[in-house]
């Protein structure tokens, strides 16, 4: 045999590496990168859902959707860090559906439902209520193309003014009040919580809080003490309990459980603030001699 042992014979390429050369690779956006775009829009419909149920005078359906809401609200963000989703358009398209779901949705549910029946003048407090929620987003954005601006350590716990959900959850506390009494059969209670002079003044209240600097707990960075953790989750354990037996009474509590911690948080910020301020006081210097 005629062999040139310098010259290699041809490797063979397997059939399955050939067709992976011949696939096509296609430029884009993987899936998972657009799940938590896909939750805004969930929560986005389903505040405009609660718009629709509210004209068709099916406030319980109206409420709960708004929940359902607030819900995704707080699981997209958090997705999109954990998938490393994060981008301008998802901040934006996260504020628009804010702004409806938090902002316009509550503020028409409670007018069909209460405001309208001292005629126009009952629109006024939705109106502002929306206004200010619009408000609180539009400083949100544009800290966004400016840059935010530093904050001090002991501030990385508090946000700026009540969130958009929590004022909403805030607002509804009427509704959701009337519709647990009306569960219990007390129909005279629920009727004069439905009253428009309680329902405008929480929403003008409500609404202020929100554009307000007042210094809110956020529980994203909200740090417990040790000796509270095991009253903190027998507290936890009773309201889902409470939430599973009574939502509706449960959501009530649990808006007037937030108006009530508001205090609270402002004391903390206000020690915080002080501790920090002494920490960072420079020592007095001794007097010198005669």
């Amino acid at each position: 045999m005629n062999e040139d042992p310098e010259v290699a014979p041809p490797r063979l390429v397997p059939l399955r590496r050939l067709r992976q050369r011949k696939r096509p690779r296609f430029e884009g956006l993987s899936f998972n990168r657009l799940i938590p775009n896909i939750l805004t829009m969930l929560g986005l419909c389903a505040g405009l859902v609660a718009i629709r149920a509210a004209i068709e005078d099916r406030f319980a359906l109206a409420a709960a959707l708004i929940v359902v809401a607030a819900v995704i609200d707080g699981l997209d963000g958090r997705l999109a860090r954990l998938l490393n989703a994060t981008s301008r358009f998802g901040a934006e398209f996260d504020s628009l559906a804010d702004f409806l779901s938090f902002g316009v949705a509550p503020a028409m549910v409670l007018y069909l439902w209460s405001m309208k029946a001292i005629g126009p003048l009952g629109f006024v407090p939705c109106l502002l209520f929306a206004v200010c929620s619009a408000l609180r987003l539009a400083r949100f954005n544009a800290s966004l193309d400016i840059g935010p601006a530093p904050k001090p350590a002991y501030a990385h716990s508090f946000f700026t003014g009540v969130p958009a959900p929590a004022g909403a959850g805030c607002a509804l506390f009427p509704l959701f009040g009337a519709l647990a009494f009306s569960g219990w059969g007390w129909v005279g209670t629920g009727d004069a919580i439905r009253h428009p002079l309680l329902v405008g003044t929480v929403l003008v209240v409500v609404g202020g809080l929100m554009v307000s600097t007042v210094p809110t707990w956020s529980f994203k960075n909200f740090r417990i003490p040790r000796a509270a953790v095991l009253p903190m989750l027998l507290g936890a354990g009773l309201y889902v309990a409470l939430l599973v037996a009574e939502p509706w009474a449960a959501l009530a509590a649990g808006g007037l459980i937030y108006l009530g911690m508001l205090p609270f948080s402002v004391r903390s910020y206000l020690m915080l603030k002080r501790e920090a301020e002494a920490m960072n006081e420079p020592e007095a210097t001794p007097a010198g001699p005669a």
